[in-house]
Parts: structure tokens; sequence; C-alpha cells
């Protein structure tokens, strides 16, 4: 495995995840929890499994899991530009902002 600052994994399977660490905190709490998360894995290998895309953008290299499988790797980017699982949640979850 590549030494990455941060290895977040995204399951397609949203219900089985045990809740957002940061669910209950306001916008501003929740970017401070973040920037002190990089502060602390700059240079160093992280795992973060997030259903939040806010929290998965910041990921040097993501994995979508589906059904205990890797489905998708890549960064933000590829993965939307890619069209497929990732991509397809990630507009579901965007399109409530818009």
């Amino acid at each position: 495995m590549a030494t990455l600052s941060s290895l977040p994994v995204l399951s397609s399977r949203l219900g089985r995840e045990s809740s957002e660490p940061t669910a209950a905190l306001d916008a501003d709490a929740e970017y401070q929890v973040f920037e002190r998360f990089r502060e602390l894995v700059a240079g160093k290998t992280a795992l973060l499994i997030s259903h939040r895309f806010s929290t998965v953008r910041m990921a040097d290299q993501i994995v979508v899991l589906e059904d205990g499988r890797v489905l998708e790797v890549g960064t933000h980017i590829e993965l939307v530009e890619r069209g497929g699982r990732y991509a397809e949640l990630f507009e579901m979850q965007a399109g409530r902002y818009r």
C-alpha cells in the first residue's frame, strides 16, 4: 500500500456505517476538527472512514467499497470524472446543497 497523508474509505452501503463523528457539530466546529486532523496526520498515513463528501474530498486517495469489495480507487476529481458509483453518490449528496 502506498504511503498517503490520508486514505478514506467510502462504502456505498451507507446505511451500515456508524454515525459520522462530527454529525453534531456546526459547520465552523467541523472545519476546525478537520483542520486539526490534517495537522496531526501531516506526513503520516491515516485511514478515514466517512460518508460525508466534504470530508472525503480532502483525501489523497479514496477507496470505494461495495459488498466488501473494492469498487473504485482514485482522487475525488478522478472518481467524479469516471462517472461510477462514487460520482453517483457524490451527486446525490451535492444535489441537496444546490
